[in-house]
């Protein structure tokens, strides 16, 4: 392919990633999701994860991820084992909690909140 093609697709691909932020700012209202808080930990220099399942009928394609949690009172009223909702978003190359809180269990073959 010419040198020209290649240009072309530089200059698009940095006039989106310059565009970006600016499409992060108009987002719409999060979406929660449902799963199982399954565990909790910490590392050496201080920060906080939480591990949890996904429900099945989720459009993610694992089954458990890791979220950082910025502030430990987000857990405060959640205990481990508890099915949750959650709302979550990508800070600092870390998929981070933004908000989460106990729900009753989904029964199943009915539908979900």
């Amino acid at each position: 392919m010419s040198n020209a093609y290649w240009r072309a697709v530089a200059l698009a691909l940095t006039v989106a990633a310059a565009s970006a932020p600016a499409a992060q700012a108009e987002e719409p209202d999060a979406v929660t999701t449902r799963a199982r808080f399954t565990s909790s930990f910490e590392e050496p220099g201080g920060k906080l994860y939480v591990r949890l399942k996904l429900l099945p009928r989720s459009k993610i394609p694992f089954t458990t991820q890791t979220f950082r949690v910025p502030d430990r009172a987000l857990l405060a009223d959640v205990p481990e084992g508890s099915s949750v909702k959650f709302t979550s978003r990508h800070v600092d190359g870390e998929n981070t909690l933004t908000s989460i809180r106990a729900v009753a269990d989904c029964k199943r073959f009915q539908p979900c909140d």
